[in-house]
């Protein structure tokens, strides 16, 4: 019942958000600054994850293949399938729901305990559109960018990693990625992280923006914003993949 009850006051938070904003400009300028909380502060971490993690899956393939029969270049192929179709948008965006979605989660949570929503509300503003819309403009923006970049750097991290121990050559390698390709597999990822953007901005938002008691369950507040953000995000990807894929 707990579970009705809290869809039906997310979806009632949804309509708010998607209110007709008061004033356009004060919207513009708190966009361009979530861009810069939730995506460029999120550069680094996704890079750094990216050149590793594709080097590990292209170790992982390579030293896996026991048959003298397999093509060298399935490495290059099998590293760019599962970076393009799983790891960027999904494993990517578990990591966004973490770092971003706790941030908001507590971001919104502490105005709450601290009534600078209900401030914003006698003030006649409304505080759902004026805190939520913002980040998740943002984010549906500036999130795919990150996972764009991601997939570069995967592919980039697993090259170094089987070329510099002889795994594969530097043809084989690069025949492997480009071999089948797909444009479809790009936009079936792109598609992906922007409902995973929207289900981390949303959902961090809901339990933060209805944050009860004080410091400690601001706390509460993010942990579930981030349990609960992952685990819708894992559910999509399976509807998804079911709809789009097979």
């Amino acid at each position: 019942m707990n579970y009705i009850s809290s869809i039906g006051r997310y979806m009632r938070m949804l309509t708010r958000v998607f209110s007709r904003p008061e004033r356009f400009r004060v919207y513009y300028t708190r966009i361009v600054q979530e861009i810069g909380i939730i995506g460029m502060s999120s550069i680094a971490i996704v890079a750094i994850l990216s050149v590793f993690m594709g080097a590990v899956i292209a170790l992982q393939v390579g030293s896996n293949m026991d048959s003298p029969l397999l093509p060298k270049y399935t490495i290059g192929y099998i590293t760019r399938s599962t970076t393009i179709l799983e790891f960027s948008p999904t494993i990517m965006s578990l990591i966004l729901a973490g770092k971003v979605g706790s941030n908001i989660a507590s971001e919104i949570g502490t105005m709450r305990v601290t009534e600078q929503i209900d401030a914003l509300e006698i003030m006649g503003v409304n505080s759902l559109t004026y805190l939520v819309f913002p980040k998740i403009v943002a984010a549906v923006f500036f999130i795919p960018f990150l996972i764009i970049m991601s997939m570069g750097l995967c592919l980039i991290g697993g090259y170094y990693a089987v070329v510099s121990i002889g795994l594969a050559s530097h043809e084989e390698y690069i025949f492997g990625i480009r071999a089948f390709f797909r444009v479809s597999d790009v936009s079936y990822a792109l598609i992906k992280t922007c409902i995973f953007a929207f289900i981390i901005t949303t959902v961090s938002a809901y339990f933060g923006y209805y944050t009860k008691g004080g410091a400690l369950d601001v706390g509460k507040s993010s942990t579930q914003a981030v349990v609960w953000s992952s685990i819708i995000i894992l559910l999509s990807d399976f509807v998804l993949t079911q709809l789009i894929l097979v």
